[in-house]
């Protein structure tokens, strides 16, 4: 089963979901929706900020490929089951935009909604323990549920790597991948999964949620306005 292709139209499909449910609103919401609904009609509806560093689509895509081959070529059971942990937390990781300690975090017997796919983590950097669920593509649980399959006694096990572990195989496979040394880290698939879901046009509020975080403000590094949409938003305001 490849990864690379169908799951990168995701955002897509929740962008008309999301902007259908918040186009009445108003408040923090309102200029956003004004924003989006005039994106597609602007030279450069918004561009990313070149602030965050993250992978592109294609890199994404290569690191995936390497991630999967690794564990799909394992020459045997026992092999296949330890290389299954660290490409279904990768797997995990690239489609929630979590941070890699909240993945380590999950059992995969109670956190996991199989039929609905969704995972429920525990977001860190809170003082009070707060959860959010996020919805990941279908192929995303349906890969943990085979691996449970095969695996059984791996049950509650799936995600609990030592950090120091995934991110060595991680570095491995970004090198295999010609990732960069300055982006083969965990984290930059964070960025990198917020750069899409605004790439998506997902609402900023909800690519908030969906990151864990506490602020608008901390999610709006993601997204910065053109000068033309600016313009445009100000004159559809009435202010020029």
């Amino acid at each position: 089963m490849n990864f690379c292709k169908s799951c990168l139209t995701e955002p897509s499909r929740e962008s008309n979901i999301y902007d259908n449910l918040i186009g009445n609103r108003i408040g923090e919401d309102e200029m956003e929706a004004l924003v989006r609904r005039r994106a597609s009609s602007l030279p450069t509806a918004y561009e990313t900020s070149g602030s965050v560093t993250h992978l592109s689509e294609e890199q994404v895509n290569l690191l995936t490929k390497e991630f999967q081959s690794w564990y799909d070529e394992a020459k045997n059971r026992h092999i296949k089951k330890v290389r299954g942990r660290y490409w279904l937390t990768f797997l995990t990781l690239r489609f929630t935009g979590a941070r890699l300690g909240e993945i380590l975090l999950l059992d995969d017997s109670s956190d996991i909604d199989y039929r609905l796919g969704e995972i429920k983590l525990i977001t860190l950097k809170r003082r009070k323990t707060v959860f959010r669920t996020i919805s990941v593509p279908q192929v995303v649980t349906i890969e943990v549920a085979r691996y449970l399959a095969q695996y059984p006694e791996m049950r509650s096990q799936v995600f609990k790597l030592q950090q120091g572990n995934f991110r060595n195989v991680f570095y491995k496979m970004s090198a295999l991948a010609g990732i960069p040394k300055n982006l083969s880290h965990p984290a930059i698939l964070r960025h990198s999964r917020a750069i899409e879901l605004c790439r998506g046009n997902v609402p900023l509020t909800i690519t908030r949620d969906i990151l864990g975080h506490k602020s608008l403000e901390t999610t709006a590094v993601y997204l910065k306005f053109s000068g033309i949409e600016a313009k445009m938003i100000l004159k559809d305001r009435g202010f020029i």
